[in-house]
């Protein structure tokens, strides 16, 4: 029993120093992980180096009570996601204001989980061996069914499924509630030593004694 628990604190230890000398990789990799997911959801929203490109549409879509959210102040709220997942993906990026930003960043997942996902449950794709399935879940692998059917007969299946299986998309709570998460581990991680201008910032201004 001995030998049991002196090497257990061994591995300990050798886990404790990875953790000393690398927990820069955490919240690294989280800010990494999040930058192109907030990126293309913000150039999607408005793209301000493309003329061409306007926020209308989103605001059009979050003021619309029939077709779309309801939301009040609809140029406000459009403005403000676009903004927090436009800009933010920059700042986590470059490890700037990490935890300032983090606060919008897991407002607006809330926002998007009440209003755009909450009504679809869990699943973000649809899956019957999620612990988590959709109201209609049969329903939805009925039609993927019939649609594979339908393809296999009647269309090139395996050219349409060379790079990866179909799928019916659920659009729940799942991506959203995964991201919210994410931030608020960044909120609490920060930057990250190192890796993150926050980092530097900090050695160079918020020195305690």
């Amino acid at each position: 029993m001995n030998s049991v628990i002196s090497t257990a604190n061994r591995v300990q230890d050798w886990m404790d120093t990875i953790r000393k000398n690398l927990d820069f990789l955490a919240p690294l990799l989280l800010r990494l992980y999040l930058v192109p997911v907030f990126w293309v959801a913000g150039r999607n929203k408005w793209d301000p180096f493309d003329p061409d490109s306007t926020l209308e549409p989103v605001i059009q879509w979050f003021g619309n009570p029939d077709w779309g959210l309801g939301l009040p102040f609809p140029a406000v709220m459009a403005f403000l996601a676009w903004a927090a997942e436009y800009i933010g993906a920059v700042l986590l990026a470059l490890g700037l204001g990490v935890r300032w930003i983090c606060l919008p960043l897991m407002l607006t997942m809330v926002v998007a989980v009440v209003t755009v996902h909450w009504d679809n449950g869990w699943q973000a794709v649809h899956d019957p061996l999620s612990p988590f399935p959709a109201a209609n879940i049969d329903g939805a692998m009925d039609r993927l069914d019939m649609a594979k059917s339908i393809l296999q007969e009647y269309g090139h299946y395996d050219w349409l499924t060379e790079t990866g299986n179909f799928v019916i998309s659920n659009n729940g709570i799942e991506w959203a509630a995964t991201y919210f998460v994410m931030a608020v581990a960044l909120f609490f991680l920060g930057g990250g030593r190192y890796v993150s201008v926050d980092y530097w910032l900090a050695r160079k201004f918020r020195k305690t004694g």
